[in-house]
């Protein structure tokens, strides 16, 4: 029998967006058996194809990806009742900022107000103190002595509980103490977890936040939010084994009627919290694997995701010289935390780069890429490697020096564009200070010295938005107005890149992603406007019409007017 090969649909459109130099504009692209068979003109493909004229008024740009996300972090915060620093605009809600502190103290009380049933827990995520004042147990048990209140700080990396909370998972001063650096990072008289110390919480209070129903429907909200932003490929660069659900990631995010495609990490900080060994690392690792190794959700190969300092959005990040001002935790260096302790990031990267895998690594701080530098430094004189491609993850804060350093050393940047846009006018006054401030994330630098640069979200520390994310990058306009960093701006081209072929590169999937080239999947986002004719302010308000994913189309819902 002769196979019959399906003929080709040839879309047509304004513009065809392709981001391969090699091809790099056209009017239309043809498409069979969900990838791409050509790219040209409408009179180059016409006669090898079934016209469809769908697109003609639009633009068909390349995939939008969004290098690195946390589905269980997205799908259980901002189901939440979201009270942040910012708008989060939802599908089916937005959820307005809390810009002052007694602003955040009445939106949290009146939602402890409209749950009727006394038992409910109450559930919120977004405080920041620096816009929302001093928080502690005391202050939870004002708005409530008897309902228990869960508060996830801003970046993920902190947590608030008030007593009734802390009563109900059986938590005491003496079961938190006695693990080492975890516990000097937990106060239990002040309801207070921060990073290493979540380690101690986490179990405990994970089966209240993630139950199934509601991570159920947290991912089927940010599988439509990801869609109504263009993405058409995410990763979640670091999955936590026993956490993580990954049956219902199957069910929902590996659905027909999900329009983009999921990959996972293997986590090494979770090995090591767990009391792992270095040396038998790579070989959890490899099982973790061989449990989902392939498909539409799945974990990618030989890459694995490390720690180095804490978070920047809780002034965490490991600095050279202090903060400016008090960070509020005790004990605290004024330096930073560490997530994963020096010597233990060290021997797990060593055991990994040896076995010959990419590593993610998640760093913000001046000090932190310190560290990381000086280990690949080490690792390549005692085990040199070509195109080893490790990624430098968050990239807060840096000086030139350092960027010299990542190029020399073969590194990769993925940058979260949003935190000198969300965090340097309060940052400059607080904690940073101007200078340091305004230069995080220094994406020219890195573009200057032939970095290959990717963007990312971490959703939810910032908008899952391809499109915002490049527009940060292009703009740099803070909430306030003025532009942090100028010199630090990039290019529209650069930005598109940087949420396209650059982010599947970071992924070893520049054969299979971002770009619209003969054989690769056919994967699109199709835009209302042409990202490179439009004022460059206003290219995060693109619309989107919707996304072709494996050569199917997903169109969004009419907007209302």
């Amino acid at each position: 029998m002769i196979a019959i090969m399906p003929r080709p649909t040839v879309h047509t459109a304004r513009r065809v967006i392709t981001m391969d130099p090699d091809i790099p504009d056209a009017t239309a692209v043809a498409v069979a058996d969900g990838r791409i068979a050509a790219v040209g003109s409408l009179d180059d493909l016409r006669d090898g194809g079934t016209v469809d004229d769908t697109f003609a008024d639009a633009v068909i740009c390349a995939g939008l990806i969004d290098q690195h996300l946390h589905p269980i972090l997205g799908a259980s915060t901002l189901v939440t009742e979201v009270i942040a620093i910012e708008d989060w605009v939802m599908p089916d809600r937005t959820f307005p900022a809390a810009a002052s502190e007694q602003e955040y103290r009445q939106r949290l009380t009146a939602a402890e107000r409209t749950l009727s049933d006394p038992e409910e827990w109450l559930f919120t995520w977004g405080y920041h103190k620096l816009w929302h004042g001093p928080l502690d147990r005391a202050a939870l048990d004002q708005v409530s002595a008897t309902r228990p209140i869960v508060v996830w700080q801003r970046s993920c990396h902190e947590w608030y509980l008030n007593t009734a909370a802390i009563a109900a998972l059986g938590i005491t001063a003496e079961s938190m103490a006695g693990h080492g650096a975890a516990s000097d990072m937990v106060d239990v008289d002040a309801g207070h977890w921060w990073e290493s110390g979540m380690d101690l919480l986490l179990p405990k209070v994970t089966p209240a936040v993630m139950t199934p129903q509601r991570l159920s429907a947290g991912l089927r909200q940010m599988v439509a939010y990801l869609h109504a932003n263009g993405v058409t490929a995410i990763n979640e660069p670091g999955i936590l084994p026993g956490v993580e659900p990954w049956e219902l990631y199957e069910q929902i995010l590996g659905a027909p009627e999900t329009p983009f495609g999921s990959t996972f990490l293997v986590d090494a900080r979770s090995q090591a919290a767990a009391g792992m060994q270095p040396a038998d690392a790579v070989a959890d690792a490899e099982a973790q694997i061989a449990k989902a190794p392939a498909g539409k959700v799945r974990l990618l190969g030989k890459q694995v995701k490390l720690f180095a300092d804490g978070a920047i959005i809780s002034q965490m990040m490991q600095m050279r010289e202090p903060y400016l001002d008090d960070s509020g935790h005790p004990d605290l260096c004024h330096h930073g935390e560490w997530m994963m302790q020096p010597d233990t990031f060290r021997a797990f990267a060593r055991v990994y780069w040896q076995a010959g895998w990419q590593l993610h690594i998640h760093v913000n701080g001046d000090a932190g890429l310190d560290l990381v530098l000086d280990t690949i430094d080490e690792c390549m004189k005692n085990h040199p490697r070509t195109d080893h491609r490790t990624v430098i993850v968050h990239f807060a804060n840096s000086d030139e020096e350092q960027v010299d350093r990542i190029a020399e050393l073969g590194c990769i940047v993925s940058a979260n564009p949003y935190y000198p846009v969300g965090f340097a006018d309060m940052y400059a006054e607080h904690g940073l200070g101007e200078p340091r401030a305004d230069e995080m994330v220094r994406a020219a630098s890195v573009l200057r010295r032939g970095i290959p640069l990717s963007l990312h979200s971490d959703l939810p520390m910032g908008p899952a938005e391809p499109l915002r994310l490049a527009s940060f990058a292009v703009n740099r306009r803070t909430a306030g107005g003025r532009v942090a960093g100028p010199d630090q701006r990039i290019s529209v081209h650069d930005a598109l890149r940087a949420v396209t072929i650059e982010a599947a590169y970071s992924w070893r999937l520049e054969h299979e992603l971002g770009s619209i080239t003969p054989g690769k999947a056919a994967n699109f986002t199709v835009l209302a406007q042409d990202p490179y004719a439009i004022d460059p302010e206003l290219l995060g308000d693109i619309p989107i019409l919707g996304t072709v994913f494996g050569g199917r189309w997903f169109p969004l819902p009419a907007r209302p007017g």
